[in-house]
Parts: structure tokens; sequence; C-alpha cells
């Protein structure tokens, strides 16, 4: 029975598995519903989900206990921090959508423009723990173009703070992540947002973004890290990448970085001709470029820190066994230590066993 989460109560058992927009599992088919999954469900904007029928009789309501036990947003500081989080992230979307706005109007950009749309931002993000709960928080199917210039940063912002750069090199890394598209306010808006897969000739014309990127930041005194993020944050090490078909060294360093932030946030957002995916997946993929497309140092330190996020969430293996993750494996980082109901069992001694979602 689909009803809007609004109406959901704790103790309710979900009919079938919840999705995020994006694809990305949340919830799978018979959790009972604690006062924290509900509010995690209209966090992450899931509108509607499928009910068990009571059988007549109405579940229990959650107690004062229960809601303050698992829900973390019940907590003034932290629920007032998450709105605070949310708020920067909105003015850097309003911020970024200003910006392309000017470029294609005026053919540059205020630096002044970009430093107060992006920074307050990082300010924010930059002692958040939970990088991959954040992320699909903030995601929604709105003004993807723009949502993903700013998810980009963010996570720019991060690799290169997880790499060991100061944080003026972080922001730096930021803010040629949240520009990093802007040569698409010259790429037609019916191309842009086209629900179905490109033609040859579309995406032809997309490709030209990256030109009209660097041509607008160069002309508006960015230096050369933001310039050089622009023109080549589709390049890949092993030349199949666009406009140069640069090789490894030949790509700019913070090109290297844009590029990795780049994949995650375009597979993680929500867009209507992706199939859904589990967060699993997406991280698996990433790996995999990390072997010929991708800088493998700066790929595999992405992963390394995101990975650690999932101690403490739901795995459901391809048997259907569920248990909850108490430590990653930093040589094997997709078979982590898992509890099955008491039972530990390390997936990296067990090859036998396969993950198939994460719950986020």
């Amino acid at each position: 029975m689909l009803i809007p989460t609004k109406n959901v109560r704790a103790g309710d058992c979900l009919g079938t598995d919840a999705f995020h927009p994006s694809g990305l599992l949340v919830l799978s088919a018979g959790t009972l519903l604690s006062a924290a999954d509900i509010e995690k469900l209209q966090r992450l904007g899931i509108d509607k989900v499928d009910i068990v029928p009571p059988d007549g009789e109405a579940p229990p309501p959650a107690t004062a206990a229960a809601a303050e036990a698992y829900s973390f947003s019940s907590e003034p500081k932290e629920a007032a921090r998450e709105k605070a989080v949310i708020a920067a992230y909105q003015e850097a979307v309003d911020g970024i959508k200003i910006t392309f706005e000017q470029a294609l109007e005026e053919g540059f950009i205020s630096p002044e423009q970009v430093a107060r749309g992006f920074n307050p931002l990082a300010g924010r993000v930059h002692e958040e723990k939970d990088v991959v709960s954040l992320l699909l928080v903030l995601n929604n199917r709105d003004d993807y173009t723009y949502q993903h210039s700013v998810q980009v940063g963010m996570i720019s912002y991060y690799i290169a703070k997880w790499m060991g750069q100061t944080e003026e090199e972080a922001l730096l890394a930021g803010r040629a992540g949240y520009l990093h598209d802007i040569g698409k306010c010259r790429i037609d808006r019916g191309i842009l947002q086209k629900p179905s897969r490109l033609t040859a000739e579309e995406y032809d014309e997309i490709k030209k973004h990256t030109v009209f990127g660097y041509d607008i930041l160069k002309r508006s005194g960015f230096p050369e890290e933001i310039t050089m993020a622009a023109l080549q944050h589709h390049e890949r090490f092993d030349g199949s990448g666009y406009p140069l078909k640069l090789r490894r060294e030949a790509i700019h360093p913070m090109a290297k970085i844009v590029a990795v932030a780049d994949i995650y946030s375009a597979m993680i957002s929500t867009r209507v001709y992706q199939k859904k995916r589990d967060l699993l997946y997406v991280l698996r993929e990433l790996y995999r470029c990390s072997f010929g497309e991708l800088d493998p140092e700066i790929t595999q330190v992405f992963i390394r820190h995101m990975i650690p996020n999932f101690i403490n969430k739901k795995i459901q293996l391809l048997t259907g066994e569920i248990g909850t993750i108490v430590m990653t494996n930093p040589s094997d980082f997709f078979r982590p230590l898992v509890n099955f109901d008491g039972e530990f069992v390390d997936l990296s001694e067990r090859r036998d066993l396969e993950v198939e979602h994460i719950f986020v």
C-alpha cells in the first residue's frame, strides 16, 4: 500500500525497497521503520513508500524514548547544524546559477561572486564526517547542472583535504570543481536537459563546454588551476577523453581531482535515464576507472575516505542476509567485517559471499 511518507508511523513495515530519487537503495523491504528511518526518508526527499497493511491493527506509536534514541536530528544542535549546511548548499546553488547567467550574458564572471557562493559552504561542510549521507541529503531532482556544479566543488574540496593539502589549496580545488562546467552556459538547454540518451551530434556539442569554460575563466582572470580544470576534467589517463585526448602526466593535477569528483557526482545524481544503482556499484565503478581512466592515487584516496562512512550501516548479501558493517578493510575496500546477529564475518576471507546492497 503506497502512502505518503509523512503519514508513516514507527513500527510500520516496508513492503518493497525504498530508493533515493537517484536510484540508490535506502531501506530494504521488510524493514520495521524506526523514527530515525522515517526522518531519513523525509530528509532524502522520498515522498511515498510501500507499507504492508497492518492486518486490521494499527502499529504501535513510537515512544518518546525510541524517538530520542533513534533520531539524531531530535537534538537541537545537530538539527541546527544540518539546517545551516542545507542553507549554505542552497546559497551555493543560487550563486552558481547567477554565475552561469553572468557568464552567458557578459562573457566573464566575477571571482568575488564565486568566492561568496562557494566559500561559506566549504566552511560549513569541512567537519562533516558522513560525506555519503550528506551528499544524498543535498541531492534532488531540480537544476541538475547547478547542483552538480556545487557537488563537484564540495567533493573536490574534500579530496584535496584528504590528500593532505592546506585549507587554501582545498578551497582552490573546491572553486575549480564549482566552476568546472561553467562552459555549459553556452550549450543549448534543450540538449543539457534532454531526458534520453544524446545523439552523436548532441554529444559533440556538449563536449565544447570544456573549451567554452576555459575561455570564460581565462578572460575572467582565474588562476591556471581553475582554467585547466574546466578544460581538462574530461581527459582520461588512457587518452580516451576530450577535448585534447591527453594522457597521464599531460593532464593538469587539478583536472585529475575534479575528474574524480565529476564522475562520482554524476553517478549518484538524479537523471531520468539512469537505472537504479546501489552506492556500492558506484564506488566499484570508480575503482575500476582507477585502472586506466582516472588518476589511481586520487581515486583510491577518495574511495578510502568514503568507505569508512559505511561503518554501522546495514549491508545485504546476495543470499538475502542482512548485517551491520563493523569495520572496513583497507586492503579490500568492498569486503568489510560484518556482524550478522552476533556472528562476525570478515568478507575478505569469505570470497563465496557477495554484497548486494549497502543501506545509506
